[in-house]
């Protein structure tokens, strides 16, 4: 039952840090309807989200894995809702990059810490793990609806009401740490000796990542948009887009943790991310109302494998699970954002279509780097020796 607590509380805080992820994106429509941004610069503000994200992931993964700093979680969450909050009340662009890239670093703050707590709250489960992933994309997939309310029905001037969020996931982190905390003080977060680390078969992996989240964040950046053409001009269809895209990666998460139980971590990533080509293929070229199932079916294809790839990296890594998380849930992610301004150019000088065609081959690739991978053993927190008595 704390178990199940602890990850309830933990999915919650998740979903409370990655709204603001996904309301980057949602806001790039607003930023390009209301101060007549160009693809490549609107695309710059999700660069701004993962730039300084990416550097400072492995910083903290690395940090988390010498001591555990458990403060880490409502601090991220207040800096990822204040930068967000902040974006849309200056019109000057560089203050809008500089608060942006606040939420980043506080996105990225939280990720190792609450993963290597979710680890430990789920002593090993991947059904445990992913409804912790389940979380984040409620929160991601909750962003464009939000935004939408607050930033469509008046301006970017209305970003502040944004940081609700946040003092919510705050809140959710005062009861969580307190069953965490005498959770440690019994318990070692893992087993120093369960296993030598695999750093070949965890570079793999982080790169399998990586080609998922150029497709996942391009295809989030822009999709809105897409949809809005594809739609003549219809907001309510890049909002729609972004919501499916969103959604299907929270039922794709929870999709993950109960089919490795059955078939492995490795071999379910495999057969999603060949059902991702596919369905990657049918969002740009498909017309009309079948482009939102394959919206869906993209999302959940490139989410399946979400959690599963934590975990993994996990296992790979376990004398680093603090890096290890960091790397897998976070920088690798972050990194995707990177590329966002390169399909922007692409989409100023060709067509959106054009730019999104690329990301066909992204899961292709992250399907060739898992073909041999090894599935790993899965490690469990073990008991801490009793302390000595004194005679």
């Amino acid at each position: 039952m704390r178990r199940n607590t602890s990850i309830s509380l933990l999915a919650v805080g998740h979903a409370c840090v990655d709204v603001y992820q996904g309301a980057v994106a949602a806001l790039v429509p607003f930023f390009v309807a209301e101060r007549d941004y160009s693809y490549a610069v609107a695309s710059g503000i999700v660069l701004a989200a993962s730039l300084l994200s990416s550097v400072a992931q492995p910083v903290f993964g690395a940090l988390t894995d010498r001591w555990a700093m458990p403060w880490l979680l409502p601090v991220s969450t207040l800096l990822g809702g204040a930068g967000i909050a902040l974006s849309g009340l200056s019109a000057s662009y560089g203050l809008t990059l500089v608060f942006v890239a606040i939420s980043g670093i506080g996105v990225a703050a939280y990720h190792p810490e609450s993963a290597r707590a979710a680890r430990l709250a789920s002593r090993g489960s991947h059904s445990a793990m992913s409804w912790f992933s389940l979380g984040g994309n409620i929160g991601f997939a909750l962003a464009p609806i939000m935004v939408s309310v607050v930033v469509g029905h008046g301006s970017l001037r209305a970003t502040p009401v944004l940081v609700l969020p946040a003092l919510a996931g705050v809140a959710v982190c005062v009861p969580v740490l307190r069953i965490l905390g005498r959770r440690q003080a019994s318990t070692s977060t893992m087993s120093a000796g369960a296993g030598a680390d695999d750093v070949a078969s965890f570079v793999r992996l982080s790169f399998a990542v990586v080609f998922r989240s150029i497709a996942f964040t391009g295809l989030s950046t822009f999709i809105s948009l897409y949809a809005q053409q594809r739609a003549h001009g219809s907001a309510t269809a890049g909002t729609i887009a972004l919501f499916l895209l969103f959604l299907g990666g929270a039922v794709g998460s929870v999709l993950g943790g109960a089919l490795a139980n059955r078939y492995g971590r490795v071999r379910v990533a495999r057969w999603s991310y060949l059902l991702s080509i596919a369905a990657v293929t049918g969002v740009i070229y498909t017309p009309g109302p079948a482009m939102s199932l394959f919206v869906a079916l993209t999302a959940a294809g490139l989410y399946v494998p979400f959690s599963l790839q934590v975990t993994l990296g996990q296992d790979y890594l376990p004398s680093r699970i603090g890096t290890a998380s960091g790397v897998t849930l976070g920088l690798t992610v972050s990194v995707g954002g990177l590329t966002s301004p390169l399909l922007g150019r692409l989409a100023d000088s060709t067509s959106l279509r054009t730019a999104l065609t690329p990301l066909i081959t992204m899961p292709a690739l992250s399907w060739l780097l898992l073909r041999a991978l090894p599935e790993p053993a899965v490690l469990k927190p073990q008991p801490t020796a009793p302390a000595p008595q004194d005679a």
